[in-house]
């Protein structure tokens, strides 16, 4: 039996024997963050309900399933079942920033627990809504942030023999040779892939990661080092693919061939070490493994880079939350099971699913070795984390250092989308509420444009008449005209609706931003759209090739990425999904149409 199966193996008798026994554990959460049907059943124990960044879903299952029959869990007055919600760590931090009253996904899904990546993350909601809300917020288990880098690229930098720092990976993202620099210019432009440190913890600590690399400090870091950093991480910064809410749709991108793989797609990915060890697995996305589910490593693994400045740690608290839907046996409740991972036998799982345990004279090679890209003697230098005055210092900068972007929003506006979305909406209302609820993270230096698409309409697109697409927003820099943007996606309720040329109009925003695509910025196409194309002359594997075309190793340096949003359960999600994927960029899940200024705001986060 390999690592991979026997991990795989324990993981799954763990859920088994859970669900057996009456246990009902939760098996992830969907894009809205309800609990998936019938898994929030009530089986007659006190909920245990557990916040937590999604890497961690798969490890919660497990801990939960062994806390059943823990002396902790003996302990309590009523049984007690754990159940796992998703959120982004960011996420449940401005949640419980506004409200302690009332959670934001539901009270289906009011956590009981939050386990968020990082206690900086606690630390900010204390800040904020006062520390009752996290008292005793405490570690139980530690990731270090690094830098996944395909094998045959860190190969090309002689890793691990000799150590690579922040400050070489700056320089090979600065240099106009690229991968040329080190002998390999086949590869083009060093490109690498960062999360927005609003939402993601890893962006975040990538942030201030670079903040000390360019100090030379590895400890006290202040507001003012953060500040004489500017120009060290906004040339760093120049160097993203392109920003998002997880590191996981990036991975999934990287494990699909047609995304390109390798450097055509991304050089480095900046992550948590458990996040390169799942995707090393065949976990790219950090999904929750169902019973019978069979993983299968890439081709080609990540290798974890520890960057020779040193690394901050993601440190994992879990803390029982002092909120007004916390009842007094569900603290009881949550109070055993965070009490139970700190036992020997919790802490003795965690290397299994990526993870290290607070105790260094545990031993995790087992798990964590070269097999999947980690060395458990690294990282040499820790980082401390600095205080929550310098975190928002180094957030605050991002905002405009962050590279710039060129969006161009694709709307359908096709018969479908008058369908009801409740109270009196519908989909084309929804559609424009996202939009323009968004429109605050488009900085006055961004490129945006905005057309819709349908049939019976035309308008003129770089010198000739296009049929099928209506121009609201005519491409350029957004200035100060927001206001007048908002109101020109405003009079979208008032269009005409007719057909779905789905395949026309994207081939035709791809040709339109390959034509006017800037190097420096992230380049992109934002397409909603509810239902199947129905009136295009562009077939979907011509339009694929072309795409593909432009994603070979190396060749281009000024890429034009499709996220594609699925709007309603008729959208067609595999077609689009293909044309995110090929081009590197991503689809995000809005079949719930209640939930799309939620997904406008994921698919923002991206720019």
């Amino acid at each position: 039996m390999t690592v991979f199966d026997g991990v795989l193996a324990r993981r799954l008798t763990g859920v088994i024997a859970a669900t057996g026994a009456g246990a009902l554990l939760l098996a992830g959460c969907s894009a809205s963050g309800s609990l998936l049907a019938g898994e929030g059943a009530d089986d007659g124990c006190t909920a245990v309900v557990v916040a937590t960044s999604s890497e961690k879903v798969n490890l919660m299952e497990d801990l939960g399933a062994q806390f059943k029959e823990s002396a902790e869990h003996e302990g309590l007055e009523q049984c007690a079942t754990v159940h796992a919600v998703n959120v982004a760590s960011g996420k449940a931090a401005e949640y419980l920033s506004d409200s302690t009253e009332e959670w934001a996904l539901g009270a289906d899904t009011a956590p009981t627990v939050w386990s968020p990546a990082s206690t900086v993350w606690t630390d900010r909601v204390a800040s904020i809504a006062g520390e009752g809300v996290v008292a005793g917020a405490e570690s139980f288990t530690k990731t270090p942030v690094v830098f996944g880098m395909p094998a045959s690229m860190a190969r090309a930098l002689d890793y691990p023999e000799q150590p690579i720092s922040i400050a070489e990976i700056r320089d090979l993202i600065a240099d106009p040779e690229g991968w040329g620099a080190v002998g390999k210019p086949i590869w083009g432009s060093f490109k690498i892939a960062k999360t927005n440190p609003n939402s993601s913890t890893t962006g975040m600590s990538t942030l201030l990661m670079q903040a000390y690399a360019a100090s030379g400090k590895s400890e006290g870091l202040t507001a003012e080092d953060v500040a004489a950093a500017e120009d060290f991480s906004r040339t760093f910064e120049s160097g993203a693919i392109h920003y998002g809410d997880t590191t996981g749709k990036v991975l999934q991108n990287l494990a699909d061939k047609t995304s390109g793989g390798g450097s055509s797609y991304v050089s480095a990915i900046a992550l948590e070490e458990t996040s390169l060890y799942n995707y090393n697995i065949g976990n790219p996305d950090s999904h929750t493994v169902q019973p019978g589910e069979t993983l299968t490593p890439p081709d080609e693994k990540l290798v974890a880079v520890y960057p020779e400045e040193g690394s901050l740690w993601s440190d994992n608290p879990a803390v029982v939350l002092g909120a007004d839907w916390v009842t007094p046996e569900q603290r009881a409740a949550s109070e055993a099971f965070v009490a139970f991972l700190h036992t020997q036998a919790a802490q003795e799982t965690l290397p299994e699913y990526g993870f290290r345990p607070l105790d260094d004279e545990i031993d995790v090679s087992a798990t964590l070795n070269e097999d999947v890209g980690i060395d458990p003697a690294q990282p040499a230098t820790s980082l401390p984390q600095p205080d929550p005055a310098v975190v928002s210092a180094a957030i605050d900068q991002w905002a405009t250092i962050r590279k710039p972007s060129a969006v161009l929003q694709l709307i359908d506006i096709s018969g479908s989308m008058d369908e009801s979305i409740g109270e009196g909406r519908s989909r084309l209302d929804g559609a424009i509420e996202g939009s323009t609820t968004t429109l605050g993270q488009v900085r006055s230096t961004d490129e945006i444009g905005v057309w819709a698409f349908t049939t019976g309409i035309s308008s003129e697109i770089d010198g000739a008449e296009t049929p099928g697409i209506g121009v609201v927003r005519e491409f350029s820099t957004l200035g100060g005209d927001k206001e007048g943007l908002r109101m020109s996606i405003e009079d979208l309720a008032n269009s005409q609706r007719a057909g779905t040329p789905m395949y026309d109009a994207i081939a035709t925003a791809y040709d339109y931003m390959q034509g006017h695509a800037e190097p420096g910025r992230i380049n992109a196409i934002v397409v909603l759209s509810d239902g199947e194309d129905t009136d295009s002359t562009t077939r979907l594997d011509t339009l694929i090739q072309r795409i593909n075309a432009d994603q070979q190793e190396g060749g281009n340096d000024q890429p034009v990425r499709i996220f594609a949003i699925a709007y309603s359960n008729n959208a067609d999600v595999d077609s689009l999904q293909r044309l995110a994927t090929a081009s590197g960029g991503q689809v995000f899940d809005a079949t719930d149409p209640q939930k799309i200024t939620e997904t406008f705001q994921s698919v923002m986060n991206n720019f």
